[in-house]
Protein backbone atom coordinates (compact mmCIF):
# COMPACT_ATOMS: atom_id res chain seq x y z
CA UNK A 1 0.00 0.00 0.00
CA UNK A 2 1.39 3.14 -1.16
CA UNK A 3 0.60 5.06 2.52
CA UNK A 4 2.28 2.55 4.48
CA UNK A 5 5.51 2.84 2.24
CA UNK A 6 5.40 6.69 2.37
CA UNK A 7 5.28 6.29 6.30
CA UNK A 8 7.97 3.80 6.25
CA UNK A 9 10.14 6.13 4.00
CA UNK A 10 9.54 9.52 6.39
CA UNK A 11 10.35 7.35 8.82
CA UNK A 12 14.27 6.57 7.50
CA UNK A 13 14.58 10.28 6.90
CA UNK A 14 13.16 11.65 9.80
CA UNK A 15 16.34 11.74 11.96
CA UNK A 16 17.91 14.34 8.49
CA UNK A 17 14.78 16.08 9.23
CA UNK A 18 14.87 16.44 12.81
CA UNK A 19 18.49 18.24 12.18
CA UNK A 20 17.42 20.23 9.61
CA UNK A 21 14.89 21.83 11.72
CA UNK A 22 17.24 21.86 14.85
CA UNK A 23 19.23 24.39 12.03
CA UNK A 24 16.50 26.70 11.40
CA UNK A 25 15.81 27.34 15.22
CA UNK A 26 13.06 25.19 16.41
CA UNK A 27 13.19 23.70 19.21
CA UNK A 28 13.28 19.10 19.69
CA UNK A 29 11.33 18.26 22.79
CA UNK A 30 11.88 14.65 23.70
CA UNK A 31 9.19 12.87 25.94
CA UNK A 32 9.08 9.52 27.89
CA UNK A 33 6.17 7.46 26.39
CA UNK A 34 3.36 6.96 28.34
CA UNK A 35 0.58 8.85 26.95
CA UNK A 36 0.57 11.27 29.39
CA UNK A 37 2.27 14.08 28.11
CA UNK A 38 -0.18 16.40 25.73
CA UNK A 39 1.91 16.68 22.58
CA UNK A 40 -0.17 19.66 21.72
CA UNK A 41 1.32 21.85 24.02
CA UNK A 42 4.98 21.66 22.32
CA UNK A 43 3.28 22.10 18.78
CA UNK A 44 1.63 24.88 19.72
CA UNK A 45 4.48 26.37 20.59
CA UNK A 46 6.18 25.49 17.26
CA UNK A 47 8.13 22.69 18.87
CA UNK A 48 8.93 19.88 17.49
CA UNK A 49 7.66 16.61 19.81
CA UNK A 50 9.31 13.46 19.64
CA UNK A 51 8.80 10.27 21.98
CA UNK A 52 11.81 8.51 23.16
CA UNK A 53 10.04 5.26 22.10
CA UNK A 54 13.33 2.46 21.24
CA UNK A 55 13.75 -0.28 22.42
CA UNK A 56 14.12 -4.25 21.80
CA UNK A 57 18.01 -3.80 21.89
CA UNK A 58 19.93 -5.79 24.45
CA UNK A 59 23.58 -3.86 24.02
CA UNK A 60 21.35 -1.04 25.83
CA UNK A 61 20.43 -2.61 28.34
CA UNK A 62 23.30 -4.15 29.05
CA UNK A 63 25.39 -0.94 29.09
CA UNK A 64 22.53 0.23 32.17
CA UNK A 65 24.09 -1.73 34.72
CA UNK A 66 27.11 0.74 34.88
CA UNK A 67 24.78 3.15 36.26
CA UNK A 68 21.65 1.15 38.01
CA UNK A 69 20.82 -1.94 39.73
CA UNK A 70 19.22 -4.98 37.27
CA UNK A 71 16.05 -4.62 38.61
CA UNK A 72 14.50 -1.89 36.68
CA UNK A 73 12.25 -2.80 33.78
CA UNK A 74 13.77 -3.52 30.53
CA UNK A 75 12.92 -0.53 28.37
CA UNK A 76 13.96 2.18 31.25
CA UNK A 77 17.40 0.02 31.23
CA UNK A 78 17.55 0.37 27.82
CA UNK A 79 16.48 3.82 27.74
CA UNK A 80 19.84 4.88 30.24
CA UNK A 81 21.82 2.55 28.13
CA UNK A 82 20.89 4.72 25.51
CA UNK A 83 20.59 8.29 27.04
CA UNK A 84 24.38 7.90 28.53
CA UNK A 85 25.75 6.33 25.52
CA UNK A 86 26.55 9.82 23.95
CA UNK A 87 25.76 8.07 20.73
CA UNK A 88 21.84 7.52 20.54
CA UNK A 89 20.94 10.20 17.96
CA UNK A 90 17.64 10.42 19.00
CA UNK A 91 19.08 11.37 23.47
CA UNK A 92 21.71 13.82 21.20
CA UNK A 93 19.08 15.73 19.16
CA UNK A 94 16.28 16.84 21.80
CA UNK A 95 17.03 20.07 23.56
CA UNK A 96 15.01 18.99 26.51
CA UNK A 97 13.27 15.96 27.58
CA UNK A 98 9.82 16.14 29.71
CA UNK A 99 9.29 12.73 31.86
CA UNK A 100 5.35 12.07 33.32
CA UNK A 101 6.50 10.26 36.62
CA UNK A 102 4.46 7.35 36.45
CA UNK A 103 6.50 5.18 38.47
CA UNK A 104 10.23 3.95 40.03
CA UNK A 105 11.05 3.06 36.74
CA UNK A 106 11.18 6.50 34.76
CA UNK A 107 11.65 8.44 38.07
CA UNK A 108 14.91 6.12 37.69
CA UNK A 109 15.66 7.20 34.09
CA UNK A 110 15.34 10.53 35.43
CA UNK A 111 17.90 10.34 37.84
CA UNK A 112 20.53 8.92 36.22
CA UNK A 113 20.19 10.98 33.27
CA UNK A 114 20.42 14.11 35.53
CA UNK A 115 22.89 13.06 37.12
CA UNK A 116 25.08 11.68 34.59
CA UNK A 117 24.82 13.53 31.40
CA UNK A 118 24.02 17.21 30.23
CA UNK A 119 20.48 16.27 29.17
CA UNK A 120 18.00 18.88 30.79
CA UNK A 121 14.93 16.74 32.56
CA UNK A 122 11.16 18.25 33.51
CA UNK A 123 9.47 16.16 35.67
CA UNK A 124 6.08 16.22 36.40
CA UNK A 125 3.75 13.49 38.63
CA UNK A 126 1.03 11.82 37.58
CA UNK A 127 -1.38 10.37 40.02
CA UNK A 128 -2.31 6.54 40.94
CA UNK A 129 -6.39 7.25 40.66
CA UNK A 130 -9.13 9.19 39.17
CA UNK A 131 -10.74 11.38 41.04
CA UNK A 132 -11.25 14.98 41.68
CA UNK A 133 -8.13 15.88 43.34
CA UNK A 134 -5.82 13.79 40.92
CA UNK A 135 -7.36 15.61 38.06
CA UNK A 136 -5.90 18.78 39.92
CA UNK A 137 -3.10 17.15 40.87
CA UNK A 138 -2.28 16.48 36.69
CA UNK A 139 -3.83 19.77 35.16
CA UNK A 140 -1.55 21.60 37.63
CA UNK A 141 1.17 19.64 35.81
CA UNK A 142 0.60 20.42 32.39
CA UNK A 143 0.44 24.23 33.38
CA UNK A 144 3.66 23.54 34.65
CA UNK A 145 4.90 21.81 31.34
CA UNK A 146 3.12 24.93 29.55
CA UNK A 147 4.94 27.08 31.27
CA UNK A 148 7.98 25.36 30.75
CA UNK A 149 7.50 25.50 27.03
CA UNK A 150 6.98 28.83 26.57
CA UNK A 151 10.16 29.88 29.09
CA UNK A 152 12.02 27.04 26.88
CA UNK A 153 11.01 28.28 23.57
CA UNK A 154 10.48 32.00 24.25
CA UNK A 155 7.01 31.38 22.52
CA UNK A 156 3.68 32.12 24.21
CA UNK A 157 1.26 29.06 23.62
CA UNK A 158 -2.11 31.63 22.47
CA UNK A 159 -5.03 30.03 22.14
CA UNK A 160 -5.40 30.12 18.31
CA UNK A 161 -2.31 28.03 17.86
CA UNK A 162 -3.19 25.88 21.00
CA UNK A 163 -6.41 24.89 19.11
CA UNK A 164 -4.85 24.09 15.71
CA UNK A 165 -2.75 21.63 17.79
CA UNK A 166 -5.96 19.84 19.36
CA UNK A 167 -7.57 20.00 16.25
CA UNK A 168 -4.41 18.39 14.19
CA UNK A 169 -3.76 15.83 17.29
CA UNK A 170 -7.60 15.08 17.19
CA UNK A 171 -7.77 14.01 13.60
CA UNK A 172 -4.58 12.09 13.97
CA UNK A 173 -6.15 10.04 17.14
CA UNK A 174 -9.94 9.59 14.89
CA UNK A 175 -7.78 8.38 11.79
CA UNK A 176 -5.91 5.72 14.22
CA UNK A 177 -9.25 4.75 15.62
CA UNK A 178 -11.13 3.95 11.94
CA UNK A 179 -8.22 1.94 11.14
CA UNK A 180 -8.63 0.40 14.33
CA UNK A 181 -11.93 -0.43 14.11
CA UNK A 182 -11.69 -1.58 9.91
CA UNK A 183 -9.15 -4.55 11.99
CA UNK A 184 -12.68 -5.95 13.57
CA UNK A 185 -13.30 -7.54 10.13
CA UNK A 186 -11.88 -11.15 9.07
CA UNK A 187 -9.09 -11.07 7.88
CA UNK A 188 -7.80 -7.94 8.95
CA UNK A 189 -6.75 -5.57 6.18
CA UNK A 190 -3.56 -4.34 7.87
CA UNK A 191 -0.75 -6.27 9.63
CA UNK A 192 0.03 -5.93 13.29
CA UNK A 193 3.51 -5.16 12.29
CA UNK A 194 2.12 -2.08 10.13
CA UNK A 195 -0.52 -0.47 12.70
CA UNK A 196 2.45 -0.58 15.34
CA UNK A 197 4.72 1.14 12.91
CA UNK A 198 2.22 3.47 12.26
CA UNK A 199 2.01 4.23 16.16
CA UNK A 200 5.66 4.29 16.31
CA UNK A 201 5.34 6.83 13.77
CA UNK A 202 2.85 9.00 15.45
CA UNK A 203 5.21 9.81 17.78
CA UNK A 204 8.53 10.55 15.60
CA UNK A 205 7.37 12.14 12.05
CA UNK A 206 5.96 15.39 11.22
CA UNK A 207 2.06 15.06 12.07
CA UNK A 208 0.52 16.98 9.55
CA UNK A 209 2.17 14.75 6.92
CA UNK A 210 1.11 11.84 8.83
CA UNK A 211 -2.61 12.70 8.74
CA UNK A 212 -2.58 12.93 5.04
CA UNK A 213 -0.84 9.30 4.64
CA UNK A 214 -4.06 8.00 7.40
CA UNK A 215 -6.16 9.18 5.22
CA UNK A 216 -5.09 7.57 2.20
CA UNK A 217 -4.51 4.42 3.84
CA UNK A 218 -8.25 4.38 5.30
CA UNK A 219 -9.26 4.97 1.47
CA UNK A 220 -7.02 1.93 0.78
CA UNK A 221 -8.07 0.03 3.77
CA UNK A 222 -11.59 0.34 2.67
CA UNK A 223 -10.93 -0.94 -1.06
CA UNK A 224 -8.50 -3.85 -0.07
CA UNK A 225 -9.38 -7.49 -0.50
CA UNK A 226 -7.23 -9.98 1.42
CA UNK A 227 -7.27 -13.88 1.47
CA UNK A 228 -8.94 -14.94 4.66
CA UNK A 229 -5.88 -17.33 5.96
CA UNK A 230 -8.19 -18.39 9.04
CA UNK A 231 -5.71 -17.68 11.54
CA UNK A 232 -6.80 -17.62 15.07
CA UNK A 233 -7.25 -13.93 15.78
CA UNK A 234 -5.00 -12.83 19.24
CA UNK A 235 -5.53 -9.75 21.10
CA UNK A 236 -1.45 -8.62 22.11
CA UNK A 237 -1.07 -6.67 25.68
CA UNK A 238 1.64 -6.00 28.20
CA UNK A 239 3.76 -3.27 29.69
CA UNK A 240 5.73 -1.59 26.94
CA UNK A 241 5.95 -2.59 22.61
CA UNK A 242 9.00 -0.12 21.59
CA UNK A 243 10.01 0.85 18.34
CA UNK A 244 12.57 -2.09 17.60
CA UNK A 245 11.06 -4.32 19.68
CA UNK A 246 8.96 -6.66 17.14
CA UNK A 247 10.10 -10.26 18.09
CA UNK A 248 7.12 -10.67 19.74
CA UNK A 249 5.18 -9.63 16.58
CA UNK A 250 7.18 -11.90 14.26
CA UNK A 251 6.80 -15.17 16.69
CA UNK A 252 3.22 -14.72 16.62
CA UNK A 253 2.65 -14.44 12.68
CA UNK A 254 5.26 -16.72 11.80
CA UNK A 255 3.21 -19.26 14.15
CA UNK A 256 0.28 -19.06 11.93
CA UNK A 257 -1.46 -16.26 14.53
CA UNK A 258 -3.00 -12.70 13.49
CA UNK A 259 -2.88 -10.08 16.24
CA UNK A 260 -5.67 -7.76 15.05
CA UNK A 261 -5.40 -5.48 18.87
CA UNK A 262 -2.69 -4.00 21.01
CA UNK A 263 -3.31 -2.87 24.15
CA UNK A 264 0.69 -1.32 25.95
CA UNK A 265 0.42 1.29 28.51
CA UNK A 266 3.75 2.31 26.27
CA UNK A 267 4.54 2.29 22.53
CA UNK A 268 1.14 2.56 21.56
CA UNK A 269 -0.49 5.66 21.45
CA UNK A 270 -3.52 6.09 23.13
CA UNK A 271 -6.31 6.95 20.43
CA UNK A 272 -9.84 6.01 21.81
CA UNK A 273 -10.32 9.60 23.29
CA UNK A 274 -10.28 13.05 21.61
CA UNK A 275 -9.72 16.41 23.33
CA UNK A 276 -12.78 18.67 23.50
CA UNK A 277 -12.57 21.96 21.28
CA UNK A 278 -15.15 24.09 23.51
CA UNK A 279 -14.58 25.33 27.09
CA UNK A 280 -10.89 26.07 28.74
CA UNK A 281 -8.17 24.32 26.92
CA UNK A 282 -5.81 22.80 29.38
CA UNK A 283 -8.70 21.46 31.63
CA UNK A 284 -10.52 20.03 28.32
CA UNK A 285 -6.30 18.44 27.62
CA UNK A 286 -6.43 17.07 30.83
CA UNK A 287 -9.66 15.61 31.20
CA UNK A 288 -8.78 13.74 27.70
CA UNK A 289 -4.91 12.67 28.78
CA UNK A 290 -6.21 11.52 32.44
CA UNK A 291 -9.73 10.74 32.84
CA UNK A 292 -10.98 9.87 29.40
CA UNK A 293 -8.17 7.70 28.55
CA UNK A 294 -7.52 3.84 29.54
CA UNK A 295 -5.43 3.41 32.59
CA UNK A 296 -2.05 1.52 33.07
CA UNK A 297 -1.54 -1.41 34.98
CA UNK A 298 0.14 0.87 37.97
CA UNK A 299 -3.37 2.93 38.32
CA UNK A 300 -5.44 1.88 41.65
CA UNK A 301 -7.95 0.34 41.41
CA UNK A 302 -7.01 -1.58 38.20
CA UNK A 303 -10.14 -2.84 37.40
CA UNK A 304 -10.88 -0.04 34.12
CA UNK A 305 -7.82 -1.87 32.28
CA UNK A 306 -8.81 -5.34 33.05
CA UNK A 307 -12.70 -4.67 32.44
CA UNK A 308 -11.59 -2.85 28.80
CA UNK A 309 -9.29 -6.10 28.06
CA UNK A 310 -12.23 -8.32 28.35
CA UNK A 311 -14.51 -5.86 26.25
CA UNK A 312 -11.77 -5.61 23.15
CA UNK A 313 -11.64 -9.90 23.52
CA UNK A 314 -15.42 -9.64 22.85
CA UNK A 315 -15.52 -6.51 20.36
CA UNK A 316 -12.53 -8.32 18.14
CA UNK A 317 -13.60 -11.89 18.16
CA UNK A 318 -9.94 -12.89 19.60
CA UNK A 319 -9.50 -16.52 20.26
CA UNK A 320 -6.32 -15.82 22.71
CA UNK A 321 -4.92 -12.96 24.57
CA UNK A 322 -0.92 -12.92 24.42
CA UNK A 323 0.42 -11.07 27.40
CA UNK A 324 3.55 -9.77 26.97
CA UNK A 325 5.45 -8.15 29.87
CA UNK A 326 8.65 -6.95 30.30
CA UNK A 327 11.12 -8.28 32.78
CA UNK A 328 10.56 -6.21 36.50
CA UNK A 329 7.73 -4.30 35.70
CA UNK A 330 5.47 -5.49 38.71
CA UNK A 331 2.40 -4.00 38.04
CA UNK A 332 1.91 -5.93 35.17
CA UNK A 333 3.41 -9.28 36.42
CA UNK A 334 1.32 -9.11 39.66
CA UNK A 335 -2.03 -9.10 37.10
CA UNK A 336 -0.58 -11.53 34.79
CA UNK A 337 -1.32 -14.03 38.15
CA UNK A 338 -5.14 -13.21 37.96
CA UNK A 339 -6.44 -12.27 34.76
CA UNK A 340 -6.29 -15.73 33.36
CA UNK A 341 -9.07 -16.86 35.39
CA UNK A 342 -11.02 -13.81 34.91
CA UNK A 343 -10.23 -13.80 31.08
CA UNK A 344 -11.58 -17.57 31.14
CA UNK A 345 -14.49 -16.59 33.00
CA UNK A 346 -15.72 -13.60 30.91
CA UNK A 347 -14.78 -14.78 27.54
CA UNK A 348 -14.02 -18.51 27.68
CA UNK A 349 -10.22 -18.12 26.00
CA UNK A 350 -6.93 -18.30 27.21
CA UNK A 351 -3.75 -16.81 27.87
CA UNK A 352 -0.36 -17.02 27.58
CA UNK A 353 1.98 -14.83 29.70
CA UNK A 354 5.91 -14.17 27.64
CA UNK A 355 8.15 -12.43 29.64
CA UNK A 356 11.30 -10.83 27.92
CA UNK A 357 14.62 -8.63 28.91
CA UNK A 358 15.29 -7.92 25.21
CA UNK A 359 17.57 -11.14 24.99
CA UNK A 360 18.31 -12.67 21.84
CA UNK A 361 18.63 -16.15 23.96
CA UNK A 362 15.27 -15.80 24.82
CA UNK A 363 13.52 -16.35 21.41
CA UNK A 364 13.52 -20.71 20.67
CA UNK A 365 11.92 -20.60 23.98
CA UNK A 366 9.48 -18.06 23.21
CA UNK A 367 8.92 -19.44 19.62
CA UNK A 368 7.92 -22.74 21.07
CA UNK A 369 5.45 -21.39 23.77
CA UNK A 370 3.74 -19.70 20.92
CA UNK A 371 3.44 -22.44 18.61
CA UNK A 372 2.39 -24.40 20.48
CA UNK A 373 -0.29 -21.78 21.92
CA UNK A 374 -1.20 -21.02 18.24
CA UNK A 375 -1.66 -24.75 17.61
CA UNK A 376 -4.11 -25.38 20.86
CA UNK A 377 -6.46 -22.16 19.88
CA UNK A 378 -6.40 -22.87 16.34
CA UNK A 379 -7.59 -26.40 16.59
Amino acid sequence: MKSILRIKSHLKTRLKELKQEKEKGRKIIGYTPGGYFPEELALAAGAVPVCMIRGGDHSAVDASVTYIDRWLDTFYRAQIGYGTSNEDPYYNIIDILFIPVTDNNNRALSDVLSYHTGIEIFNFGIPHTKNESAHEFYLHGIKRVKRKIEEFTGVEITKNHLNDAIHLCNKERELLKKISLIRKSHPSPISSKDFVMINHALMIIDKNDLVKNLELLVDELQNKEIEDKKQPRILLTGSTLALGDHKILSLIGESGGEVVFEEFAEGIKPYLFKVKTNGDQMEALSEAYFIDRIVPAWFRPGSERLDHLIQLAKDFSVKGVIWYQLLYREAYKIESYYFPEILKKEVGIPMLTLESDYDPSETGQMRTRIETYIDSIGR
